[in-house]
């Protein structure tokens, strides 16, 4: 990021392709004390989805953003509406059983026809088309993988089917053809929802950071608060919650490019493979395709993937400004792509068994809900669950309440649930025992690094023009350290997934507080 402002606009220094074509409202501040039946924390696609279905019942309602809407990672995706899920759904139906992994594709089929009927309903000119998709083995993968799926998917409802090619690609691979996924621009969708909400009277604040959320209001920054009957945390990972969320999902980065083909050379579809096996067994990272239009000469093949948890690079030890280079060449392996045009990173954050985290918060009153848990699925995890949450606060029953509930613990997962809190511990143990700082004087221009000074343990960033900035390198949500990521230039926490900017300025949760910023002389600077 270049500037301040630029943190509002989008939670990295890449701006995304969807960012780059899509103008944000006017930033509209709180400036006042209101109450309202509901009011909603995040203004990505949960939240307004969230606030759409509300509006929609008669609710008033009252949505903040801290950033400008889909500033967060609604604005970093790559925008899949789909029924293939990233948990492949053999491995659903061996968590979850055969109905409630019927319920887990039903509720994405709901998603995607939900989108389609807003779009039409309000007129909203996004791009949204129903396309094909198509899932390919990974050549780290087992052989019998894509016969196992098909068996599994058409089990539980999914239209699929199996195919000798793959349209589109320099290879010939055998695949599984989803049919009727769609796709998007997501923030062109995002300003029609926010149309709609404010002409049912919905009222939408952004530049606005919720820094108290309780169960009978929300306070601002600014010291204003909006009372309400009903909470919802829609923030990607909750701000609200300290403790009992973090252990039930990791935080993965993951990497895009958009590549120029000629205009019409590839069929409008979706691809994916089905992960490395090799990176990681347990969560294997894949690779996911799609073309959007760009101009009369030109479509924009986006391909994503490279994942890895935050901060932590795995195996192959690539530093994240290096990812890029790894997608495309993988992607020139398959597509007959030309020039890079964007490229820009997001976060997922990986559910303990697959799928979100959409219900009331877990040891809090019953009147406050979070949205969280993505899975790489978050077009059609949020879009539901605007669905799922507005049934919730309308008294309405709804038969995947139980399911997508943020209490749930699922046994067969819990080996996962303890190696992230041994994961953990070794990350405060690394923060405590530290010896790799370095001297503040050999951080040369556009360099970071953790130094320490006077005692204290800060994460130092000179900019092109040598301009220092110091910030508390301890992570604001639990005490862990942060680690410089050269790509976003941001300080990453690998506890957690929360994310600041080089002047310590908050840009991913569960941390809701900035990081305290330093002068040379380790002095707390006063924020202006």
């Amino acid at each position: 990021m270049n500037n301040p402002e630029d943190a509002r606009i989008t939670s990295g220094k890449n701006m995304s392709y969807w960012t780059d074509t899509a103008t944000p409202a006017v930033q509209n501040p709180l400036k006042e004390n209101l109450e309202t039946d509901v009011v909603i924390v995040g203004g990505g696609l949960a939240g307004l989805s969230v606030a759409y279905c509300l509006t929609q019942s008669g609710k008033k309602v009252v949505l903040i953003e801290d950033g400008f809407i889909g500033s967060g990672e609604t604005g970093r995706t790559t925008a899949h509406l789909v029924t293939a899920l990233d948990d492949r759904y053999y491995h659903l139906e061996k968590l979850f059983g055969d109905e409630k992994t019927k319920l887990i594709a039903e509720s994405h089929m709901m998603a995607i026809d939900f989108v389609e009927q807003t779009v039409k309903k309000e007129n909203i000119d996004c791009g949204f088309e129903r396309v094909n998709g198509y899932l390919f083995r990974h050549p780290s993968d087992k052989i019998d993988s894509l016969p196992q799926e098909l068996k599994a998917a058409l089990k539980a409802g999914v239209e699929i089917k199996e195919v000798d090619e793959a349209p589109g690609m320099l290879r010939v691979e055998k695949a599984l053809c989803f049919l009727n996924q769609a796709q998007f621009h997501p923030l062109k969708y995002l300003n029609g929802l926010c149309k709609a909400i404010e002409q049912k009277g919905g009222k939408i604040f952004t530049g606005t950071h919720a820094l108290k959320i309780n169960h009978e209001s929300i306070t601002t920054a600014e010291k204003f608060t909006v009372k309400a009957k009903h909470i919802v945390v829609a923030t990607n990972s909750p701000v609200n919650n300290l403790f009992t969320m973090f252990e039930k999902q990791y935080a993965y980065r993951t990497y895009v490019i958009g590549a120029l083909v000629k205009k019409d050379s590839l069929p409008k579809a979706l691809w994916w493979d089905t992960g490395d096996f090799e990176d990681n067994s347990k969560i294997p990272p894949y690779h996911y395709v799609r073309i959007h239009p760009y101009n009369a000469q030109y479509d924009l093949l986006i391909s994503g993937g490279e994942d890895h948890l935050t901060a932590e690079t795995g195996k192959t030890k690539v530093p994240e400004e290096n990812r890029y280079k790894l997608l495309e060449d993988w992607t020139r392996n398959y597509f007959p792509i030309g020039e890079i045009v964007y490229h820009w990173s997001g976060q997922v954050l990986e559910p303990m068994d697959g799928i979100a985290f959409i219900g009331r918060n877990p040891l809090d009153h019953d009147n406050v809900y979070i949205i969280t848990g993505d899975s790489g699925n978050g077009m059609t995890h949020c879009s539901f669950a605007g669905l799922l949450i507005s049934d919730l606060i309308n008294g309405k029953e709804n038969k995947w309440e139980k399911l997508y509930s943020p209490s749930r613990f699922t046994l067969k997962e819990s080996g996962a649930v303890m190696q992230l809190l041994t994961e953990d511990l070794m990350n405060v143990l690394k923060k405590w025992f530290y010896t790799g700082s370095v001297e503040l004087s050999s951080i040369k221009n556009s360099e970071a690094g953790i130094v320490k000074l006077d005692g204290k343990k800060c994460g130092a960033y000179r900019d092109e023009s040598g301009k220092l900035y110091l910030v508390s390198a301890e992570c604001t949500h639990l005490k862990c350290m942060v680690l410089w990521n050269n790509d976003e230039k941001s300080w990453d926490c690998p506890c957690h997934g929360s994310r600041f900017t080089y002047e310590g300025k908050v840009i991913n949760g569960p941390a809701n507080f900035d990081l305290p910023a330093y002068n040379e002389n380790a002095v707390l600077t006063e924020p202006d």
